[in-house]
């Protein structure tokens, strides 16, 4: 006898509706039940677009038996507030990251997950990603011998633009800037990959201090759009065996060269990257030098390859997650990547702005 698909509903129409309602669609296991959106005319349109329950009021939608769970993908200011109530509902939930503004939120978030008894996935997706996984897979297995020096660069344009309008993503207390959208993921894929964050160092900067308000005039900006991170690693979470690590982040590298982690070992070196700023799936590739030999392309392994593609890269690794946070709402085991690896994230992520402010 088959199990029901699990109701979900989806908050934000963002990435949400681009990226998580697609994958969800194609999860035998999920079940996409409902829609939120805090304006009515947004939620209107979708509901219409996709045949949809739509709902403005949060606590009507939890009140809803055809919702099991949710995935909470609004921008990250009103994240907490929603993800708190839902807990206190008894719904699972994926979220998207950061998962709160500040590690103190991020912590009652895991301590109130744990009381309920319900799965909360994380949407680090770059650990669904086929030629990150392989990485893992070498590291794991000793390709490149003890890492001694880690290079992330994340050097992005999408914010070069000056005449790009003023919105959340501009000021810090709403959750804006480089560290929020780009350093989430830099710190849980370092922590993955190598080991746990052990001290986190930055220099921050605002290289666009105002953009266009869509009100009218200018509006001051106050999220930083650099960030210049130095950190050391516990090597497979080894305290005695710190390996440095350099973090680049940019949203205002114009022709900046995209994602690029260099992982140099003591038998040899890991490199993994790409150019393509429009899609974290397309255009990576990994390469090998082990040494004394030359370097080497390297395929994922076939059991790594996505099942099912899109044309938007961004899908598969989202819906691979999405297949990892039903399976543990299934069976009851903990979700990896789950709040654990939020709240590590979110304490490097505070760390980073802390310190920048300390020697601003």
């Amino acid at each position: 006898m088959s199990l029901q698909p699990i109701g979900v509903a989806l908050a934000g129409l963002g990435f949400g509706e681009k990226v998580h309602l697609p994958a969800l669609q194609a999860n035998a296991d999920l079940c996409p039940v409902a829609l939120w959106h805090p304006r009515q005319e947004r939620l209107d349109a979708a509901t219409a677009a996709h045949g949809l329950k739509g709902f403005s009021d949060w606590d009507a939608l939890l009140a809803d038996p055809a919702v099991e769970a949710v995935i909470i993908a609004t921008p990250p200011e009103p994240r907490f507030a929603l993800a708190h109530q839902a807990l206190k509902a008894g719904k699972h939930l994926l979220l998207e990251k950061p998962i709160a503004l500040h590690a103190d939120q991020a912590r009652e978030l895991q301590r109130l997950a744990t009381a309920r008894g319900v799965s909360v996935a994380v949407d680090y997706e770059y650990r669904a990603v086929p030629l990150f996984m392989q990485a893992e897979r070498l590291l794991r297995a000793g390709l490149i011998g003890t890492p001694w020096l880690v290079k992330l660069d994340w050097l992005m344009s999408s914010r070069a633009d000056p005449s790009r309008g003023w919105n959340w993503y501009s000021q810090a207390s709403k959750g804006g800037g480089v560290i929020g959208a780009l350093g989430t993921h830099a710190f849980d894929m370092l922590a993955w990959l190598v080991g746990p964050v052990a001290s986190v160092t930055a220099l921050n900067g605002v290289s666009i201090r105002e953009r266009p308000d869509p009100q009218g005039g200018m509006a001051p900006v106050d999220a930083e759009d650099v960030a210049l991170i130095q950190t050391r690693l516990q090597w497979q979470g080894s305290a005695e065996t710190l390996v440095p690590a350099q973090i680049n982040l940019a949203s205002v590298a114009r022709n900046g060269r995209g994602c690029w982690l260099e992982i140099y070992g003591s038998e040899g070196s890991l490199v993994l990257g790409s150019a393509n700023q429009k899609d974290y799936v397309h255009g990576f590739e990994l390469c090998c030098s082990r040494a004394g030999e030359q370097p080497q392309l390297i395929e994922p392994d076939p059991d790594l390859a996505f099942a099912t593609s899109w044309s938007d890269g961004r899908i598969a690794p989202v819906a691979r997650i999405q297949s990892l946070w039903a399976e543990s709402i299934r069976s009851g085991t903990p979700m990896i990547p789950g709040l654990t690896e939020g709240v590590a994230s979110r304490l490097a992520c505070d760390q980073a702005a802390q310190t920048a402010a300390g020697l601003a």
